[in-house]
């Protein structure tokens, strides 16, 4: 892979939609889950650096702390990683809207974070995958961690790659305190595979 890579309006344009369909599809399934509407931003798409990542997140999230859930997948010659992070007052509504009567401790707010990442990932991912013909096998989810500054979440200089593919979506539920940003990382040598894929879809 050179030292840039290029991504051409045709493909962003491409992946945007196929994005948009995919988030779509796991804004559904929460929105059914939860039982309320959720408000989804259009998918930023930009090839970005370790360092520039870490500056988008500080721009997209400014709060004191966030917690954070993240899960590699690969298939089809692409593989990435999805990162989740919610600000730190979507606890107490996502707790009411889960019906969850017990104490809000850190194991709580843990389970909760999984439960509501486990819906956003899978469906969004599937949703991806089935777009453009490939089948994701998926790591573990894992947290990030919680109550904690981004910083401190994300350190750019722990990356093993030079450029990723970077789309970013944020996610909110109307009339409640609860507002996530979800990013799916694509390697910089899945860029090419992925971009072939899409050679179909704009055919």
């Amino acid at each position: 892979m050179s030292a840039t890579v290029y991504l051409s309006e045709d493909y962003r344009d491409c992946l945007q939609e196929v994005t948009n369909i995919a988030m779509g599809q796991a804004a559904d399934r929460l929105a059914r889950l939860l039982d309320t509407f959720v408000v989804l931003s259009i998918p930023h798409i930009e090839i970005l650096s370790p360092a520039d990542i870490a500056m988008a997140l500080h721009s997209i999230d400014n709060s004191a702390s966030v917690s954070g859930v993240c899960q590699g997948f690969i298939g089809g010659g692409i593989a990435g990683e999805a990162i989740i992070l919610f600000n730190d007052t979507s606890f107490a509504d996502l707790a009411r809207l889960l019906n969850y009567e017990g104490e809000l401790d850190r194991q709580a707010e843990r389970e909760l974070l999984m439960d509501t990442t486990n819906v956003l990932f899978g469906a969004c991912l599937r949703g991806i995958a089935e777009q453009i013909d490939i089948t994701f096998s998926f790591g573990p989810p894992m947290v990030l961690g919680q109550h904690q500054r981004l910083d401190e979440l994300f350190n750019p200089r722990s990356a093993t790659w030079q450029q990723a593919l970077v789309t970013e979506i944020n996610y909110k539920l109307e009339g409640y305190n609860v507002n996530c940003d979800l990013l799916l990382i694509l390697s910089e040598d899945s860029i090419d595979r992925l971009c072939k894929k899409l050679d179909y879809l704009l055919a």
